[in-house]
C-alpha cells in the first residue's frame, strides 16, 4: 500500500467498470494508478466520491481534455487518502505532486508561474508566497524578497508547492495564520533592543495587532517558541497534522503539571482551531455538506435587518443569540455599498455574501432574515451556492412594524419562536442605531 492511512481499492476495469468504485463524500487526495502501482496523476477533492466519479462521465474529453482521456484509460487502480478538511486536501496534493512527479500532473500544465510558499532562513523566518520563476532552485533564493536580512537576494530554508491557484493559496494561508500566527514582512526589534530588554510596543506591525503575528516585531516571543511555530508550519504543510496534535497535547499536559494554566488554555485553542477548521473560502464554488465547517455547540442565531429613510444612508446590521442570549460582541455593522436604494432584499444581499467571505465567523445554527419570503429565500441561495444546509426563517410585519407572522420550518419555529422574535427585535434595534448614528454624522452632528 502506497500510503499507511490511504484505502487501496483495486478494479477489474473492463468486467467491473469504475462506475462501481465506492469512495467517502469527504474531502481528500485521490492517486491514478497504472501497472505495478506507478502513480499516474494525483488530484484533490472536496468530495472524493463527485470528483472521482466525474472522471468516468461521457463529457470526459470535453471537460478535461485528450491527455486526461488518455490517463484514465491507463489506470488500473485508484488509491485516494481522506483528509478532515479541504485546506488539508489543498496542501497534502502539493506536497505529494512535488514528491511523485506524476508523468499526467507534469504534462497537464505549466506549473512556471505558480505560486510556493516559502519559509526564509533567518533566525525568525518569514512565511511568504512567492512565484515559482522567482526562485533560484539551485541556490534556494529569490530577488525579490524584501525586504530581505540583509539586503538583496533572500535565503531560503525550505519550499512548498507549487500550487495552481494563487487565490485558493492566499485563502489557505489565510486560516492557516489565524491558527499559528507567522512573521512575513515586520523586522525583529534590532540587537541592542534585545539586549536591553526594550519591547517596542508602540511599532507593532498591523498583523501583531489583529494577531496575526506573534509579536516579533514587538520582541514578545522568543526565538526557541518562535521556532515551534515554524516547525509545526512545515508539519502541516506536510500533511502531518496528526503529529502537531499529538504534539501540542504533550506540551499542554506538560504546562498543566508546571501549573502554567494560561499557555496549557492557549495550546488548547490552538488544538481546537485544528481539529475544526473553517475552509468555506476554499470551497465556494463547489458542493459540501456543514460538516466542513465549524458549527456552534449551543443554539447559535444570526438575525438581519436593513435600515434607511428613502433610500439614503443605507446600512445593515447582524446580531447574534446563543442559547438565547445576545453575544454583543459578535454584532457587525454594514454600510451598504451597492446603492440599492429602497430595495431591502439587493441590500441584504449584499450583507449575507460579505457575511458568507468571513470565513473565520462561527456559523449559527439559524439565520433570520426582516422581511418575507423574498429575503428568505435570498439567503436560502446563497447558502446552497456553498453547500451549506442551515435552517432560514423570515419575520413578517405589519402596518405598524409589529411581528406578524413567522415564515419557516414549523416545528423549528415552534421550538425557538422566543429567541428568534429576540433577535429579530433585536436587530432592528441595532440597525436603526447604526443608522442614526450615519444619518447625523452625514449631517455635520
Amino acid at each position: 500500500m502506497l500510503f499507511t492511512v490511504a484505502h487501496s481499492i483495486i478494479l477489474a476495469m473492463k468486467s467491473q467498470g469504475f462506475h462501481k468504485l465506492k469512495l467517502p463524500d469527504t474531502p481528500g487526495v485521490y492517486f491514478f494508478l497504472g501497472r505495478n502501482k506507478k502513480i499516474l496523476y494525483i488530484g484533490k477533492a472536496t468530495s472524493l466520491r463527485d470528483r472521482v466519479a466525474s472522471y468516468f462521465k461521457n463529457d470526459l474529453a470535453d471537460a478535461r481534455g485528450p491527455l486526461i482521456v488518455q490517463m484514465v484509460e491507463e489506470t488500473v487502480s485508484i488509491d485516494f487518502r481522506a483528509t478532515d478538511s479541504v485546506l488539508e486536501a489543498i496542501l497534502l496534493e502539493a506536497d505529494l505532486i512535488k514528491k511523485f512527479q506524476p508523468y499526467f500532473n507534469t504534462k497537464e500544465k505549466s506549473d512556471k508561474s505558480f505560486n510556493c510558499v516559502v519559509i526564509t532562513d533567518e533566525d525568525f523566518p518569514r512565511v511568504l508566497i512567492v512565484r515559482k520563476k522567482d526562485i533560484d532552485f539551485s541556490s534556494l533564493k529569490i530577488d525579490n524578497c524584501l525586504p530581505a536580512p540583509q539586503g538583496g537576494a533572500g535565503k531560503l530554508k525550505i519550499i512548498f508547492g507549487p500550487f495552481p491557484s494563487g487565490s485558493q493559496l492566499k485563502d489557505a494561508l489565510k486560516i492557516i495564520r489565524k491558527i499559528f500566527p507567522f512573521r512575513d514582512r515586520c523586522n525583529p526589534p534590532s540587537h541592542s533592543d534585545v539586549l536591553e530588554n526594550i519591547r517596542i510596543r508602540n511599532k507593532a506591525c498591523f498583523n501583531r495587532q489583529i494577531g496575526l503575528c506573534p509579536g516579533v516585531c514587538t520582541g514578545e516571543i522568543s526565538k526557541k517558541d518562535y521556532a515551534r511555530t515554524i516547525q509545526n508550519l512545515k508539519l502541516f504543510f506536510s500533511g502531518k497534522k496528526g503529529q502537531i496534535l499529538k504534539n501540542l497535547k504533550r506540551e499542554m499536559n506538560d504546562a498543566v503539571k508546571l501549573q502554567n494554566f494560561e499557555r496549557a488554555g492557549e495550546i488548547k485553542k490552538t488544538l481546537f482551531s485544528l481539529e475544526h477548521i473553517q475552509d468555506i473560502a476554499l470551497i465556494k464554488s463547489e458542493k459540501i455538506s456543514t460538516t466542513d465547517y465549524l458549527l456552534p455547540t449551543s443554539y447559535r442565531i444570526e438575525a438581519y435587518d436593513i435600515a434607511h429613510i428613502s433610500g439614503t444612508d443605507v446600512v445593515g446590521a447582524m446580531v447574534v443569540l446563543e442559547d438565547g442570549m445576545p453575544e454583543k460582541s459578535d454584532y457587525r455593522k454594514f454600510k451598504i455599498k451597492g446603492g440599492f436604494g429602497n430595495n431591502d432584499v439587493a441590500s441584504l444581499k449584499e450583507v449575507i455574501d460579505r457575511r458568507l467571505a468571513h470565513d473565520e465567523w462561527l456559523l449559527p445554527s439559524l439565520f433570520v432574515a426582516d422581511g418575507g419570503a423574498s429575503q428568505k429565500e435570498m439567503i436560502e441561495k446563497a447558502l446552497q451556492a456553498l453547500g451549506v444546509s442551515i435552517p432560514v426563517v423570515a419575520v413578517t410585519k405589519n402596518e405598524r412594524h409589529r411581528p406578524e407572522k413567522i415564515l419557516g420550518d414549523n416545528a423549528l419555529i415552534k421550538a425557538h419562536e422566543r429567541a428568534i422574535l429576540l433577535a429579530n427585535n433585536e436587530a432592528h434595534r441595532f440597525a436603526i442605531g447604526f443608522h442614526r448614528k450615519r444619518r447625523m454624522s452625514n449631517w455635520g452632528f
